[in-house]
């Protein structure tokens, strides 16, 4: 997900989107998968609105599913590349701080991969889920995947030491050191990532933050904005460790590193 103004994140991924499918891979779809099979066993209507749609997979995924998909983003250079890439849905260009697409403008609304923890105060998250309220037909849905902050309760594995990675993209290897730290006073966790490159080009550092939500906190937002829960657990999931497979009912826990949530627009 790329924000890019008043101050958001904005990433060397986000403005080349190839280099970002390259170093996340997803090549069983599982997160589209995932996606259609909450849509599906919550009896989701056609028309689905997919909120930070980055490169368009998951979007398109939905798609051959028998969707009709709409994927927002607020990246161009993501939303050039899914228009060519992975076409079927419509792409426009939309913040998830705040949107407007009509009233009752779809059945289902999916927002993967933390793309929701980029609204990291009450304000930003209230605006979105009001946004999501307006844009849902009565009985819609709202299907997210996100870090869980809860992990961080306690645990340092992800904090310990800096997380190295490289991918070769067009003749050239890329590699990243990621270190995380947790914001306590703003309820955030920080991302420095310093990318370099065998080429001889100058490091590029870039920062980040997710919100840190904790489970029944999000309860909570869902529910005063008119949402009834219907599942959230940590797993099985697209990013989980088992990931999801067909078959693999929803979990009970909200103890793992990532956090699943179906929440329903309630009825008037």
């Amino acid at each position: 997900m790329a924000l890019g103004e008043n101050g958001r994140a904005r990433t060397l991924l986000t403005d080349r989107p190839e280099l970002y499918e390259a170093r996340f891979p997803d090549t069983e779809r599982l997160a589209g998968r995932w996606a259609e099979d909450c849509l599906r066993r919550h009896g989701a209507g056609a028309r689905v609105l997919d909120m930070g749609c980055g490169t368009g997979r998951d979007a398109a995924r939905l798609h051959t599913a028998g969707r009709r998909v709409t994927g927002a983003d607020l990246s161009e250079p993501m939303l050039t590349y899914a228009r060519t890439h992975h076409p079927g849905p419509e792409y426009v260009r939309a913040d998830l701080h705040g949107f407007d697409f009509g009233a009752e403008a779809f059945d289902a609304v999916v927002c993967l991969d933390s793309a929701l923890l980029y609204c990291h105060t009450n304000e930003q998250l209230d605006r979105f889920l009001s946004s999501c309220r307006r844009a849902l037909s009565s009985g819609g849905l709202l299907v997210a995947e996100m870090r869980n902050g809860a992990y961080f309760l306690g645990r340092t594995d992800l904090l310990d030491s800096p997380a190295d990675a490289e991918v070769a993209w067009r003749g050239v290897v890329h590699r990243s050191v990621t270190t995380l730290t947790v914001d306590r006073t703003a309820q955030l966790l920080r991302r420095v990532r310093v990318w370099s490159a065998d080429d001889g080009a100058e490091p590029v550092e870039e920062r980040s933050a997710w919100r840190l939500l904790f489970p029944q906190e999000l309860r909570h937002f869902l529910t005063a904005h008119g949402f009834e829960v219907l599942e959230l657990h940590d797993g099985p999931g697209p990013r989980t460790e088992p990931p999801w497979r067909e078959g693999l009912p929803p979990g009970r826990a909200v103890d793992a590193d990532r956090l699943h949530v179906v929440a329903r627009r309630s009825r008037p």
